[in-house]
């Protein structure tokens, strides 16, 4: 199991073998760098174990790269011979990368390369006598490069094995390249039936968390029933859609005529350097204008320093509570923000 995941995962693993980078100070600047540096270590881990496994390989006198590992092995289990297209799908590499590779091991006569007859535009690729016979050899090999990576893997965690497959799965739907200025690919829903149980799960468990389940009377309801508590009475809920998932949500509740309460302002742990809770302010900001809405209200905690610093930074201001206003016990902060004037 770790021999197959090895190749196609090398170049993801990372934030769990920090310690092995904090040994050495060449890499102090990268980790202060944090996600920045990721590919970085990606590809800095990658070197070391392919230097590594070329080593073992010449250390056992047989002519092979560990850059070749996903090939070889992919045709050696293969009951047919494989185009470079096949190749590619199987292992997860560009057609190029592979086109390369085969021609490697051509040279040293581990494969043999054969027109498709099916095919003319295509060949065909197969292990040779001399690939087949280098088999039992380098499965010795790879059987005790198996066990060492595994115990260097799973001292880094236990359950790295998974945590890569999340990587590689999420890398595969969720392009880097597509994020641009990190917020630009994060849609803004309004609320309709079917995201009801995502607000149910985002608000009630982040609240059962902070208040160690102790959750009030009002909680209780606007957990269970958004509709009815938000929608209802005037009011609007929002969701923050990240990569086809949603990772964030917040709900405005009608006071009055001229004023709001934004409230249940969540973001999934993963999501919260992705700009999500400052999209979802801003879009109960231009709600709040839409409908003519003088101030905009919010109930904060003493513990949330993180939100307060946010919440300053797009124009609220500490202040009393307005008497149409429900304070929850644990209130300890009501803010407010003025909206008829340039506040933004």
């Amino acid at each position: 199991m770790y021999l197959l995941v090895y190749i196609k995962v090398l170049s993801y693993i990372c934030t769990k073998m920090q310690k092995y980078f904090h040994k050495n100070k060449k890499m102090d600047e990268f980790i202060k760098l944090g996600y920045l540096a990721g590919a970085t270590r990606f590809r800095r881990i990658s070197d070391k174990l392919y230097i590594d496994g070329n080593k073992l390989y010449s250390d056992a006198n047989v002519q092979f790269k560990a850059s070749w590992f996903s090939v070889y092995y992919a045709l050696s289990v293969s009951e047919k011979p494989l185009t470079v297209l096949d190749l590619a799908n199987i292992i997860g590499f560009s057609h190029i990368t592979v086109k390369n590779i085969i021609r490697e091991m051509e040279n040293e006569n581990l494969v043999q390369i054969e027109q498709n007859i099916k095919d003319k535009r295509s060949k065909i690729i197969h292990l040779s006598e001399k690939g087949i016979s280098e088999l039992p050899k380098l499965r010795e090999l790879w059987k005790k490069f198996s066990i060492a990576l595994q115990s260097i893997l799973e001292e880094g965690h236990p359950d790295i094995l998974n945590i890569l497959a999340r990587i590689d799965s999420k890398l595969d739907s969720c392009h880097i390249y597509d994020i641009r200025e990190n917020s630009l690919s994060i849609n803004i829903l309004d609320y309709k039936p079917s995201l009801k149980d995502s607000f149910t799960t985002l608000v009630g468990n982040w609240l059962s968390d902070m208040l160690n389940g102790k959750l009030e009377q009002e909680d209780l309801f606007t957990i269970n029933n958004p509709g009815e508590a938000y929608l209802l009475n005037g009011g609007f809920v929002f969701f923050a859609e990240y990569c086809n998932e949603i990772v964030g949500c917040v709900a405005l509740k009608r006071l009055d005529e001229s004023q709001f309460e934004f409230a249940k302002l969540i973001v999934t742990e993963q999501a919260r350097r992705l700009g999500v809770a400052t999209k979802l302010i801003e879009r109960c900001i231009t709600r709040c204008k839409e409908n003519n809405i003088s101030n905009l209200w919010l109930q904060t905690t003493n513990k949330l320093v993180g939100a307060h610093k946010l919440y300053y930074k797009m124009g609220f201001m500490d202040n009393e509570a307005p008497l149409s206003m429900n304070v929850l016990e644990r209130t300890e902060k009501i803010m407010m923000l003025q909206l008829n004037g340039d506040n933004l």
